[in-house]
């Protein structure tokens, strides 16, 4: 009768530790990873704008059908116009997201327009023309990276914990401001 096999022993094989060099795709990758990581913000900023404006779109929509759209002449139409560029701004996120190198054009042109948005608009779509434009966005929409994306799912990017507290700060205002408005009515 053989002995009974341990599970749980430890193995009898010699085991090495193994170094593995760092591969070429893997500097690449570490080199670009926080930039890499503010790209792909922009498209959740181009999802939440989306958002925003396909929501505003319906009030427009829901006004203008009721009659009380507050003196906002033509409302149906500033909504469905609402509508087409929010769906549009969720589509190019998605693209960022996907660092497709079509979206990146897309983002630079609505960056470009977004300038105009004086203070605020001028500061985020500077920035965002600014990551999209530098040496390192360029090479993030390269057609290879994504290969190097898929060749490297270990290296990740780290928030560090300061940023996601100042996240729950601004939206513990932002939801603070809409219930104060709300309350105020």
């Amino acid at each position: 009768m053989p002995a009974a096999v341990n599970p749980y022993a430890p193995p009898k094989a010699r085991v090495e530790d193994v170094v593995q060099g760092s591969s070429e795709a893997e500097a690449i990758r570490r080199e670009h990873i926080k930039h890499e990581a503010s790209i792909r913000s922009i498209g959740v900023l181009d999802y939440l704008g989306g958002g925003g404006l396909c929501f505003a779109a319906i009030g427009l929509l829901a006004a203008g059908a009721s009659g009380k759209s507050g003196g906002v002449p033509f409302a149906g139409a500033i909504g469905i116009a609402y509508i087409a560029i929010g769906v549009l701004l969720i589509f190019v996120g998605r693209g960022v997201r996907a660092l497709r190198p079509w979206a990146r054009t897309t983002s630079i042109v609505l960056a470009a327009i977004g300038l105009l948005g004086v203070p605020f608009g001028t500061l985020i779509n500077g920035y965002i023309l600014y990551l999209l434009l530098s040496h390192k966005g360029q090479r993030i929409f390269a057609a290879d990276y994504p290969e190097i994306v898929a060749a490297t799912p270990h290296i990740k990017y780290r928030t560090s914990a300061v940023v996601w507290v100042l996240l729950g700060l601004v939206a513990l205002i932002i939801v603070g401001l809409l219930v104060a408005a709300l309350l105020r009515h």
